[in-house]
């Protein structure tokens, strides 16, 4: 049997305007080759009986840290590895692996280990370039980055860690800062998204920003500013920004923790589904059991408590990030949030793939495109993962 044609049939196929009932899915070369209602003859393929069973686009995770006892920022190639083969357990196919605010050797060695790591990543999620957070943010919305490597940008810093290599595709920073907006043109030019976070701005420096480059809102409402008082007059902030900028696209965090199911129905129901990613923006807890972590590397990270499907600072005054996986977003966008799940999906994949430029390759079951599919239940339990064609998670 040739693993390099896989016929997935006797499922619903979600495609981003509709579900196709009992339809057949052909894959072959790691692309797919047709998708229609009935059953397809497909010799020679591997055949995967779908079970009535939904499929879908493979999710794409724009934000993560970690998983399954692994941070990028541990910077070896096994925690990557790690990272990926946790994930695509619970659907995801692609990620950003993300970076915490640190020191610029180790954002460098981080950068290093993931070049080598990409080349022997065949078990599990694919990787889509690396997302930075940090270090150029505002102090007092720090959230869980360590106050001590934080900092306004600085030309030759971002210069020489861009120059150093071309798998950087997105970087977050906070628009206020001196020399924030210079940044963000640079970064335009070198073809990587610029993101808003951890950041005080008010809406005249975020419209600013948004005009010179600065397109998406990292994790919307976490770490950012909303309306403030100044004296009598008030301000709008960054989540409002988030609002009236119809073009602007934002991240949420869904786990039903870091926002309730109001806030979820708000950003649906005000940014849609077209301009709303879903993403983990899990630490090294996720896929782990309750109890204490670490946030960061294990070299100079900082100690956190994972509870409430959360992790949290110890003393408990934040959340340190959160220990979600791609199938509980979307079972947290229907569930929670009322959103249908076309809708949901396509938060998790069409959307994802055209922030970051990859709208040709992934995001929808489209002949033509990559061949990164799901297969999950009524629960949005995951049953088959499959990567560029290839299965790689079976429950």
């Amino acid at each position: 049997m040739d693993q390099k044609r896989v016929k997935i049939y006797n499922g619903q196929f979600i495609t981003p305007y509709q579900i196709i009932k009992q339809g057949t899915l052909l894959i072959a070369e790691g692309k797919i080759v047709a998708l229609e209602q009935g059953n397809l003859d497909f010799p020679d393929a591997l055949e995967i009986d779908a079970r009535e069973n939904y499929v879908a686009p493979g999710f794409i995770d724009l934000h993560i840290h970690g998983g399954g006892g692994h941070d990028f920022m541990d910077n070896t190639v096994e925690a990557f590895l790690g990272i990926a083969e946790a994930h695509a357990r619970y659907g995801t196919t692609a990620m950003c692996p993300t970076t915490l605010t640190s020191e610029k050797e180790d954002l460098l060695e981080t950068l290093r280990i993931y070049e080598q790591a990409d080349k022997q990543n065949n078990k599990g999620a694919q990787f889509i370039g690396m997302h930075l957070e940090g270090p150029y943010f505002a102090l007092s919305q720090r959230g869980a980055q360590d106050p001590r490597y934080i900092r306004d940008p600085d030309p030759a810093e971002y210069q020489e860690i861009l120059a150093s290599s071309n798998i950087i595709k997105r970087w977050s920073a906070a628009p206020e800062l001196k020399g924030a907006i210079e940044f963000g043109r640079y970064l335009k030019s070198k073809g990587v998204l610029a993101a808003i976070a951890h950041t005080d701005a008010i809406y005249e420096e975020v419209l600013e920003a948004f005009e010179n480059g600065y397109s998406l809102a990292t994790h919307f409402y976490s770490s950012m500013s909303g309306v403030t008082r100044r004296e009598c007059f008030r301000y709008a902030g960054v989540v409002e920004s988030g609002y009236l900028i119809d073009e602007m696209d934002v991240e949420i965090i869904a786990d039903g923790v870091h926002l309730p199911a109001p806030l979820l129905k708000l950003i649906y129901k005000i940014k849609g589904a077209s301009r709303t990613a879903l993403i983990t923006d899990a630490m090294r807890g996720a896929g782990m059991p309750p109890g204490e972590s670490t946030l960061g590397s294990l070299k100079n990270g900082l100690k956190v408590i994972i509870e409430d499907g959360v992790a949290k600072l110890p003393d408990r005054s934040s959340f340190a990030g959160s220990v979600a996986t791609t199938d509980r977003l979307v079972r947290n966008m229907v569930h929670m949030a009322d959103v249908p799940l076309v809708e949901a999906v396509r938060m998790i994949s069409k959307t994802p793939a055209r922030i970051m430029g990859l709208e040709d390759l992934k995001g929808s079951l489209i002949p033509g495109k990559d061949a990164d599919v799901v297969i999950f239940d009524e629960q949005i339990s995951i049953q088959h993962t499959l990567v560029n064609g290839r299965l790689i998670y079976s429950r």
